[in-house]
């Protein structure tokens, strides 16, 4: 097996997250309205229905990740587009709000084994440290993601109806994912799925308790604060005085910031993943305090927080592979996920009573205080850092 993926392979991979993504996560975003103006259905169950998704998604999440590290994850997320596709589909035939509801129940099983930690536990798994640099490419591909996919469902959705763009999209992931997915990873080596079977991971012992749960901490504080950003920035910037064209303008700012980042990041593959992660705090808490505390120089906050936020999405893959090694990376990330997607499933909802109850400044106040602390608890792995670099050098020397 290769040391690492070809670039084409990183492209093609990329090519599936926006896929994936687009039909799952951020749907929700160009959907949601159409649906409760032609339904009349309360827009926060509308809303809430993708909580639930993510929800179930987190649920799933430690059994992908143990999946993954027996058999390895080619079928998984080849299956991921066919489980999003017929989600869609039940969405789109909904009579009543819950049959829309279950529909993003299956749409969450879906993200389960589809979206980025099924994605990078498959890579870690089969190509070890050589992943990381494949982690890097698929996540500068897919930031395209709602450039490319907001436009589309936009489009069918004025021309056809809400109904009948997620049908057509519930298409294109049927007949897509798939072969994608099956045609670009090699499938796990018999070699391979003996050794991880007979040597599962154990948290408590190797690796070590304190580093599962101060790197789970850290990626539990960050997706909070991302989350929450990303379902309430518009509001937050309008409640600063912004008018919504601007706050609009302001937002379309974060895409192009998270891929000039990655493409940084994955110019300085050398360096450990350690100091990417403290890298992204620190940008992601400057972002935020620029916002609280300048309000004049938003640009320049929302660019520091979008360069943050596009360096987050390659750490959640290549620092868990650097600090608990190729053996333990699949079960190890499905298990940080769990925690993970349940914070992120609960946070519209709790930023949203926030929003509403303190105000704007309250809420920005909020988020800048755990983006600092994140930046602490990164601080933490300083001595994990050294750990990882001598298990990689073992690694390599053996």
């Amino acid at each position: 097996m290769n040391a690492r993926p070809t670039i084409t392979t990183s492209v093609i991979l990329g090519l599936g997250q926006i896929l994936t993504w687009g039909g799952s996560f951020f749907l929700m975003a160009v959907l949601a309205a159409p649906v409760v103006s032609d339904t009349g259905w309360p827009r926060q169950w509308v809303y809430g229905s993708l909580s639930l998704g993510m929800l179930v998604a987190g649920l799933l999440s430690p059994w992908v990740g143990r999946k993954i590290g027996r058999e390895g994850g080619r079928r998984l997320l080849a299956g991921s587009g066919l489980l999003i596709a017929a989600g869609l589909v039940l969405l789109a035939l909904a009579p009543v709000l819950a049959v829309f509801v279950m529909g993003w129940l299956v749409i969450g099983a879906g993200m389960a084994i589809g979206l980025y930690d099924p994605l990078f536990a498959t890579l870690g798994a089969l190509y070890g440290e050589g992943a990381r640099r494949s982690i890097s490419q698929v996540t500068l591909v897919s930031g395209f993601c709602t450039t490319l996919v907001w436009p589309l469902m936009g489009w069918l959705i004025a021309s056809f109806g809400w109904r009948e763009a997620c049908l057509c999209y519930a298409a294109l992931l049927a007949l897509t994912v798939w072969p994608l997915h099956m045609r670009t990873l090699p499938d796990a080596s018999p070699v391979f799925r003996a050794a991880s079977s007979d040597a599962q991971p154990d948290i408590g012992t190797e690796p070590p308790a304190k580093l599962f749960w101060l790197v789970t901490a850290g990626f539990i504080v960050s997706s909070v604060v991302m989350t929450a950003v990303s379902v309430h920035l518009i509001a937050l910037l309008q409640a600063s005085g912004f008018t919504l064209a601007a706050a609009v303008g302001l937002g379309s700012l974060i895409g192009p910031a998270q891929v000039g980042a990655r493409l940084v990041d994955a110019a300085a593959t050398k360096l450990h993943p350690f100091w990417s992660a403290l890298g992204f705090t620190l940008l992601v808490a400057a972002g935020l305090l620029l916002l609280l505390l300048a309000p004049a120089v938003a640009s320049v906050a929302i660019v520091l927080y979008g360069a943050g936020s596009g360096i987050r999405s390659i750490v959640r893959g290549t620092l868990p592979l650097a600090l608990f090694g190729r053996q333990h990376y699949a079960a190890v990330l499905g298990r940080i996920a769990q925690p993970v997607l349940i914070a992120q499933a609960a946070t519209p909802l709790l930023g949203g009573y926030l929003l509403e109850h303190a105000g704007a400044n309250a809420s920005l106040r909020v988020l800048a205080a755990l983006a600092l602390l994140n930046i602490g608890l990164v601080l933490a792995l300083l001595p994990w850092r050294r750990h990882g670099d001598r298990r990689v050098a073992e690694a390599v020397e053996s």
